[in-house]
């Protein structure tokens, strides 16, 4: 079990050294710096919150930036700090959302912005449950993988929100300064699964450039980049480390269908996009 401790509020002073990664925001914007510390490794949210993880992945200090409210830290702990911890335990921490479909669970992967959350709420408010939003556990169990469920909530832009869950503003949290999403939570409307579930298949979004639904299959070599590219890895130097990710991403390929979907970011289209998964999965199932 990782434990998060909250320090008293201070200010963000520079750094020895450079970071050894960084992530940078959909707008170019830089979001998180990679730091080595004595004690570990220093994730810094630039003008939020500085997250301190132990070297054993174990211990999680968070140093809030004076003014920065609770919500906020939380928002970053669970979406980005516990993932990366998480990860340091051996554990598949994936970049994406996952919904039930027949018995089971439908992943959708994508990088920040490329529509995963608004497709989980769709399916969400369509009367499927959401698993996970943002980021989920994948646990290896006999004969497959369980997506284990994270918080019951989902993160979707005002203009998604609307679309998809009307006025329901007292469902929704107040947006944060640095997104332009907000927390929508579980409730009247919106349905949310608390139990893990066999993970059925994996769907890696397209970049919304096809003007009709597209499933394509994925070969080996592009599910395990695909794969890679959306997880949460605390120190991709760590040669070791990245050598068991790989093993485990590679064993998980073997196992797993796994296509690239591709359809038209259009709010008109969620009912037939959703309608389109939910075919290509059970025609899938029936196949094989």
């Amino acid at each position: 079990m990782i434990d998060l401790k909250s320090q008293t509020p201070r200010l963000q002073e520079p750094l020895r050294g450079e970071p050894f990664h960084k992530w940078t925001a959909p707008n170019g914007v830089p979001w998180t710096a990679f730091h080595r510390v004595d004690e570990g490794i220093l994730l810094r949210f630039h003008n939020l919150a500085d997250f301190q993880v132990s070297a054993d992945g174990l211990d999680v200090t968070c140093f809030p930036v004076p003014n920065v409210s609770d919500t906020t830290t939380e928002h970053l702990y669970l979406n980005q700090v516990l993932p990366l911890a998480l990860s340091k335990h051996g554990k598949l921490v994936f970049h994406g959302s996952a919904v039930e479909v027949a018995g089971g669970a439908v992943a959708f992967l994508a990088k920040s912005g490329g529509g995963k959350s608004t497709l989980a709420g769709s399916f969400a408010t369509g009367g499927y449950r959401f698993l996970a939003d943002d980021g989920w556990v994948l646990e290896p169990v006999d004969g497959g993988y369980n997506i284990l469920p994270s918080h019951p909530s989902i993160r979707l832009r005002e203009d998604s929100r609307q679309m998809l869950v009307g006025g329901n503003a007292e469902i929704a949290s107040p947006l944060h300064h640095f997104t332009p999403k907000l927390r929508v939570f579980a409730g009247k409307g919106i349905v949310h699964c608390d139990q893990p579930l066999p993970l059925l298949r994996a769907y890696f979004l397209g970049d919304g450039s096809a003007q009709e639904i597209i499933f394509r299959c994925l070969s080996g070599s592009e599910c395990v980049l695909a794969w890679v590219k959306q997880s949460f890895l605390l120190d991709a130097e760590d040669q070791s480390m990245l050598g068991r990710h790989f093993d485990r991403v590679t064993e998980l390929t073997n196992q797993l269908p796994c296509y690239e979907l591709d359809y038209p970011r259009r709010f008109e289209d969620l009912c037939r996009v959703r309608e389109a998964i939910i075919e290509h999965e059970i025609s899938g199932s029936l196949a094989s």
